[in-house]
């Protein structure tokens, strides 16, 4: 026994069908400024109402044909004045369908962006640490952020970091690591990547898309350690930018800067009077030196940054072992510290690490 077909539930809303008839009613002659504003506030209210893109569609070419019935209907014994009214519709159709589409996509394209300022003005509220903890918190709920927990903040600086590329590596990181465990934004010219605690590869995956998107060089990550609460975002900031403070000053260009691992510079910044001190007491001789201290400053810290080997130091320098070892041998002379010798080494890598934060010796 055959089955008839069950007819197809039409679910358009009632006001749409009423807005799409009374805009192709209104449009029977060449659709002019009005009839597109009518149409793109239309497509905006399906937009804001969830209607899909297809239904909105739907909607218009369906009211298009009723109002083609009652055209055709009303003047079947005018042929030209059928032509002519079939013409004015195709283009009607053509016209407030497009229109109905830009003003849906505008009003996605306008919520998105308000999404996007809302969820920077969380991030900029959360770091900032002067927003009120509650409301914080509701709000982070929104973004899958548990405030309580414990989180890192990892900064990236560069001269190129754009809001398209921070929005397409705050996309990857999320389907890297899940959403809510990682949240991206661009703040004050840098890139700022929140995330929960012990997510591992989580710098190196950062400074691969940054490789990716920027290039080799031009860019650092300074990575805070990680703290529970809200305060304890704050601080993990403070960590990571002041790592990329200590690499500006001290000239390190290692791509990823763990703040972890510099701790004993912040030691060191606590007694600005001990440090000064000892810069003066131990380098301070090698301002008599002619050429200045800077020639021996910028030998001793080769010479550590290659574990006090002569050749690789010499070649660093583009300088002779010869030279390298005069160099050395002046400074023994000026300062009585010599780095070969280890009891007096670490107090002159300290005073050399200590010349850089300072600023020693300032410039003519």
């Amino acid at each position: 026994m055959d089955q008839k077909a069950e007819p197809m539930t039409d679910t358009t809303p009632d006001w749409l069908r009423q807005e799409a008839d009374r805009l192709f009613a209104a449009a029977s002659t060449p659709s002019n400024a009005a009839h597109r504003a009518a149409a793109a506030a239309i497509g905006q209210r399906a937009a804001a109402d969830s209607i899909s893109l297809p239904a909105l569609v739907t909607a218009f070419l369906t009211a298009a044909a009723r109002r083609w019935d009652t055209t055709a209907t009303s003047a079947s014994a005018d042929a030209r004045h059928v032509q002519t009214g079939a013409t004015n519709l195709l283009n009607a159709i053509q016209t407030l369908t497009a229109s109905a589409m830009h003003g849906y996509h505008q009003h996605a394209r306008d919520e998105l962006s308000q999404q996007d300022a809302e969820r920077a003005q969380f991030i900029s509220d959360l770091l900032s640490g002067r927003a009120d903890p509650g409301r914080l918190a509701q709000r982070a709920h929104r973004y899958g952020i548990r405030v309580s927990g414990t989180h890192t903040v990892l900064v990236a600086r560069a001269d190129t970091i754009t809001d398209a590329v921070t929005g397409r590596i705050d996309e990857a990181l999320a389907t890297r690591y899940g959403a809510g465990n990682t949240l991206t934004s661009r703040r004050d010219g840098q890139l700022i990547c929140l995330a929960t605690g012990g997510l591992r590869g989580l710098p190196a995956e950062l400074a691969h898309h940054l490789l990716t998107h920027l290039g080799p060089t031009g860019w650092q990550i300074g990575v805070g350690r990680p703290h529970p609460a809200a305060q304890g975002i704050v601080t993990s900031l403070d960590e990571a930018t002041g790592a990329l403070d200590l690499a500006t000053k001290l000239g390190f260009t290692t791509p990823v800067l763990h703040a972890a691992d510099l701790l004993v510079f912040p030691v060191l910044l606590r007694d600005r009077d001990a440090i000064t001190d000892l810069v003066t007491t131990v380098l301070g001789p090698l301002a008599a030196a002619r050429g200045g201290p800077q020639p021996f400053l910028d030998t001793l810290t080769a010479l550590f940054d290659n574990q006090g080997n002569h050749t690789a130091t010499a070649r660093q320098l583009h300088l002779s072992v010869r030279a390298v070892t005069y160099r050395l041998d002046r400074i023994h002379t000026l300062t009585g510290y010599h780095p070969g010798e280890p009891t007096q080494r670490f107090t002159l890598q300290t005073a050399v690490l200590g010349a850089r934060l300072l600023g020693w010796p300032p410039p003519d």
